[in-house]
């Protein structure tokens, strides 16, 4: 019964998260998407800062170990790049550039998947996370699957915006990122059968799934920004950047029940 709560829980959890983002994201996207781009760095860096690292280095594990990993990871994902495997592509069809048509769906596939690694990481540790609290309690857990739900939606929004301004359709994004949900409910069903190396894996986990958001925020979607460098352009990036933080932070901490 609490494998099925478990597994429930991370199911529908993740559907109503990329639902809800969805929904937004179709009602935004079209006509300010470079507005957003602004907001999924705020969401992003604050997903990474104020919510993945915090919970990595309270697990007791030597700063200069998980700082080794990001360093790690962060060459990892610039190799990656460098090699063409996750390089993205920031043009659209109709943007003015001589491309032949349908270029985009051909490099679309490439575009985000730093992303989506980012996303099933932190997915697969919230599942992990789940599971500890419904073994702790099961109040707990409804509670934690809430809280997750919550602080998904901005992040899911977020993941929209990158796959999107990659260059793919916002049907095929919500799939790629509905299949990334789905790592929460693997994320249970590893913490429910081997919860105690599960936990220990944690924190490592969190570190390469913070440092692909700040990756993606800093070397992809931040130039972006610089590239409209007006100073009217700044200051509603800049109180955008401040909102996706803000949102984050009310949706992660102030609910914040594990």
């Amino acid at each position: 019964m609490t494998l099925f709560s478990i597994l429930l829980s991370t199911l529908i959890g993740g559907v109503v998260a990329v639902c809800i983002a969805y929904w937004l994201s179709t009602r935004v996207f079209a006509k300010y998407l470079h507005h957003m781009v602004s907001v999924s760095v705020g969401v992003l860096l604050a997903v990474a800062l104020l919510h993945l690292l915090p919970e990595a280095f309270s697990e007791g594990i030597s700063p200069r170990l998980l700082f080794s990993w990001m360093l790690a990871s962060v060459v990892g994902y610039f190799v990656l790049e460098k090699i063409a495997l996750l390089r993205h592509s920031h043009h659209h069809e109709g943007d003015g550039h001589h491309h032949h048509h349908g270029m985009d769906r051909t490099v679309a596939g490439k575009g985000g998947v730093l992303i989506l690694i980012g996303s099933s990481l932190h997915n697969l540790v919230d599942g992990i996370v789940i599971a500890a609290a419904f073994l702790t309690d099961p109040t707990l857990g409804v509670l934690t699957a809430t809280s997750i739900i919550l602080h998904e939606v901005p992040h899911k929004l977020g993941d929209f915006v990158v796959l999107t301004n990659a260059g793919l359709t916002r049907q095929r994004a919500f799939l790629l990122i509905l299949f990334s949900s789905a790592c929460s409910a693997l994320g249970g069903l590893f913490g429910y059968l081997l919860l105690e190396h599960a936990l220990t894996s944690l924190p490592y986990i969190l570190v390469v799934a913070a440092t692909s958001f700040l990756y993606i925020s800093i070397a992809d979607l931040i130039p972006q920004m610089h590239a409209r460098g007006s100073l009217k352009d700044a200051i509603p990036q800049l109180l955008l950047v401040a909102i996706g933080v803000i949102v984050v932070y009310l949706s992660t901490v102030l609910v914040d029940v594990h």
